[in-house]
């Protein structure tokens, strides 16, 4: 037990504060917003859920949901979309006129769905 109150003081020890007679700058309100800020809508995950921690990419035109359905439903359920493929993507769902995305994905062996593909993923 002597060892946790040990380490309690040496924290308290670390910890640096001005001298009393140099008071502390002020943080301005647009800092302190932009520091809580500071995750993208577009980051930001729902939680867990059938596609929790998967990464999918989007790209062309899906024959019944739009592109801000598309990445509600894989928010909703848990995953991320991004906008560019790399190693670490999961998935791309591709729809028609897919673009350099999909080819992307072929090269780096990424699994490739179609919106019925999604939709099974989702348990839709």
């Amino acid at each position: 037990m002597p060892a946790p109150a040990a380490r309690r003081r040496t924290s308290a020890r670390l910890i640096s504060r001005p001298p009393p007679s140099q008071p502390r700058a002020p943080v301005s309100l647009s800092r302190s917003r932009s520091i809580s800020g500071s995750i993208d809508e577009s980051e930001r995950r729902a939680g867990p859920g059938p596609l929790s921690d998967g990464t999918f990419i989007l790209t062309g035109t899906l024959p019944e949901l739009s592109r801000e359905q598309s990445t509600a439903l894989i928010r909703d359920a848990g995953g991320k979309v991004t906008g560019s493929v790399s190693k670490k993507t999961d998935y791309v769902v591709a729809g028609d006129s897919p673009g350099s995305k999909l080819a992307k994905a072929e090269e780096l062996g990424v699994e490739i769905l179609d919106e019925a593909g999604l939709r099974a993923l989702l348990g839709s």
